[in-house]
C-alpha cells in the first residue's frame, strides 16, 4: 500500500468521499444501479476482482467472474468462475443485468468482451460500465486501454447496446486534485511532510472550481449505462 493510499484511509467518511469522488461516484451509481433492479434478478460482476460489489446486490442473484490474475494481493476466493471476459462460460441470455466496474482496460479485447457481455444478458437486460479516461498504469502488465466517451460509445453500439447514457466523473479541477495527490507517492519519507502540506490544502480546494469545466473533457472516467437492444 502506497503512503498515499495509506493516507486516505485515515481521513473521515466525509472527507474520504471528497478526495476520492471518483470512487464515491462509482459506489454510488452500482448502489443506485441494483436498487433500480427487481428481487431476484441475475446479475454478472463481470470483472469482479475480488467482488467488493457483491453486497450491494443483496436482494438478487449475483455471480462474480474474473480472469483472477490483476492484483496479486487480492483474494479472489469470492469469485463465482475464473474465466476471460472475452468468453463468458454462461449461456446466452441468462442475466438480466451486467456490471463492469473500471475493468475493461485491463482486457486485450474489449470489444470482444463487451459482445460476450450483450450475449450473456436476456433482451432489455441492463448495462452498468465504468472506464477510466486519464489514470494512472496499474495492475501492470495488464493495463492496456483508456476510453474517450466517444469510444465507449461506439464500442457499446456495436456490441448491441442501446439507450446509452455516458457521464464524465467530474471535471478539470477534480483531476488536477487528485494528481496532487498522486504525487505525493514520490517522494521520500524526509520530504513527505513537506509535500503534504504543499498538495493537501490546493487538493482539498480545487474540487469547489470543478464547476468552471462544463464541457468536461478532461476527467478521470466515465460511468455508462446501457441496455442490450431488443
Amino acid at each position: 500500500m502506497t503512503r498515499y493510499s495509506a493516507l486516505t484511509r485515515l481521513l473521515p467518511p466525509f472527507l474520504r468521499r471528497w478526495v476520492l469522488d471518483f470512487e464515491a461516484r462509482i459506489d454510488a451509481a452500482v448502489l443506485a444501479f441494483a436498487a433500480a433492479l427487481p428481487d431476484d434478478a441475475r446479475v454478472l460482476d463481470a470483472g469482479a476482482g475480488e467482488a467488493r460489489h457483491a453486497s450491494y446486490f443483496r436482494r438478487q442473484r449475483y455471480t462474480a467472474v474474473d480472469l483472477a490474475v490483476g492484483d496479486a494481493q487480492w483474494d479472489y476466493s469470492r469469485l463465482d468462475a475464473v474465466a476471460d471476459l472475452a468468453a463468458l462460460p454462461f449461456p446466452t441470455g441468462c442475466f438480466d443485468a451486467c456490471v463492469n466496474i473500471v475493468t475493461l482496460e485491463h482486457v486485450p479485447e474489449p470489444a470482444r468482451a463487451l459482445c460476450e457481455m450483450a450475449r450473456v444478458l436476456g433482451q432489455g437486460g441492463r448495462l452498468l460500465l465504468v472506464v477510466p479516461h486519464e489514470w494512472e498504469v496499474h495492475q501492470a502488465p495488464h493495463d492496456y486501454f483508456r476510453f474517450t466517451s466517444y469510444g465507449v460509445e461506439h464500442l457499446l453500439k456495436n456490441a448491441g447496446f442501446t439507450e446509452i447514457s455516458i457521464e464524465p466523473a467530474g471535471g478539470f479541477f477534480r483531476l488536477l486534485a487528485r494528481r496532487l495527490l498522486n504525487s505525493l507517492q514520490f517522494f521520500p519519507p524526509l520530504l513527505f511532510p513537506i509535500a503534504l502540506l504543499l498538495a493537501a490544502p490546493p487538493a482539498l480546494v480545487l474540487p469547489l472550481l470543478d464547476f468552471l469545466d462544463r464541457r468536461r473533457i478532461f476527467t478521470l472516467g466515465y460511468i455508462c449505462t446501457a441496455r442490450k437492444r431488443c
